[in-house]
């Protein structure tokens, strides 16, 4: 039986046959952000399978637009990303820059630009900097321990880098996948609305690879929501480029299941980081739902009460208001019967088949004093059943945003 493992200080380039790095190129103007580092890339030193999935929002940035042309075509195993500036709102003069940062990682890195995909987020409506960027490129140093750096390159206003690595052990050997993302506000399920990128050496079917891709999206970094505003840069990619030298793994074997388990956790873990991690943030929401008539049922009520502003505000008070969870459950267009519903908050029942318990509000709002919050609801209605992460509304997030630009 295959075993799962966290690797302490796991990151990007842990799965062998990865490197990557950064540079401070000066991509903000009012000065470096904490930490520096505002430009990076990592890539595969062996070709590689590739799957991405990108914003459905119909404003595109340029970078999305690109990759999602270089991804179609194939081939691709390496990401430039900056941050500072997302390029989006350019006109074809964003994409031609976007373009052109492809053409200048693939000249460093020795590569084909086509085998170059390309993220940046930050400010709209703003060109990049392209002599910076230009000069930042040829100053990276690509490395297989720079996977940290890069997950430092592609933050905003995260206050702390997301990243994972976890081996895998088949028992006739073991591969890795890790994975890092950025993503704090404008944080919302449309695709995965973040950068995200995921690294394996296992060897995998392409057409798996895919599939899968999409699968975990949708029951992981589909499922958080910071804001309720999508953004035009979002973008999941993995690569699994077969370094570790194990049999490629095949769709409807034991080992894909193994595999896909192992990404699962992975994206999770970085769904549920940028969630903790929301703009003015203080603590997590996760919100459990079951009895749903149909997955996606389940989906739509967790989702909607992870983006409740009345929820979201009740939490950051540590206020026991209850009913708001149900009511916002009953506008997300979902089949629900308040009469067979049930709510568990931090462990306490508070509604059993429709009928209100009591509990003592002083332990309750001690219980919400807390760096995590867990929603329960069972609609008592089927089999379907999500899970979906957020967090709590604060005048801190009003802050951040206000003077974003400035």
């Amino acid at each position: 039986m295959a075993e799962i493992e966290v690797v302490p200080g796991g990151h990007l380039t842990t799965p062998k046959g990865f490197l990557a790095g950064a540079v401070c190129a000066g991509m903000y103007e009012a000065g470096p952000k904490a930490g520096g580092l505002d430009l990076g890339l990592f890539y595969s030193e062996r070709p590689c399978a590739a799957a991405a999935v990108f914003t459905r929002n119909l404003v595109k940035g340029a970078p999305v637009v690109l990759s999602q042309e270089r991804m179609a075509a194939g081939g691709v195993r390496a990401v430039v990303a900056n941050s500072g500036c997302s390029n989006s709102l350019n006109g074809p003069g964003g994409y031609e820059d976007a373009r052109l940062m492809t053409e200048l990682a693939a000249a460093h890195l020795g590569l084909d630009p086509s085998e170059v995909a390309v993220s940046s987020t930050g400010v709209t409506g703003v060109r990049l900097p392209m002599d910076k960027v230009k000069a930042g490129i040829a100053r990276i140093v690509a490395k297989p321990d720079g996977g940290h750096d890069f997950a430092l390159a592609i933050m905003t206003t995260d206050t702390r880098p997301k990243e994972i690595a976890v081996r895998v052990d088949t028992g006739a050997g073991a591969y890795s996948v890790a994975g890092c993302a950025k993503g704090s506000g404008m944080v919302h399920p449309d695709m995965a609305t973040m950068l995200a990128f995921v690294t394996t050496d296992a060897d995998v079917d392409p057409g798996l690879l895919r599939a899968l891709h999409r699968e975990v999206a949708d029951v992981s970094l589909n499922m958080v929501s910071v804001d309720g505003d999508t953004s035009c840069s979002d973008t999941y990619m993995l690569f699994a480029n077969g370094a570790a030298g194990l049999p490629r793994i095949e769709a409807g074997t034991a080992e894909a299941a193994v595999f896909r388990e192992a990404v699962t956790r992975v994206a999770t873990h970085l769904a549920r980081e940028i969630a903790r991690d929301g703009e003015g943030a203080g603590r997590l929401m996760e919100v459990v739902v079951t009895g749903a008539a149909s997955t996606d049922d389940a989906r739509r009520v967790a989702r909607t009460v992870t983006t409740s502003p009345l929820v979201k505000t009740a939490v950051a008070g540590c206020d026991p208001n209850w009913g708001r969870i149900l009511v916002a459950a009953g506008r997300a267009g979902a089949r629900l019967v308040e009469a067979k519903a049930s709510l568990r908050l931090q462990g306490e029942t508070l509604l059993r088949a429709g009928e209100a318990q009591p509990f003592d509000e002083a332990e309750m709002r001690a219980r919400l004093d807390a760096p995590e919050v867990r929603i329960e609801l069972d609609l008592g209605l089927g089999e379907g059943s999500a899970t979906a992460w957020g967090c709590d509304l604060t005048v801190d997030y009003v802050h951040i945003n206000a003077d974003y630009t400035t």
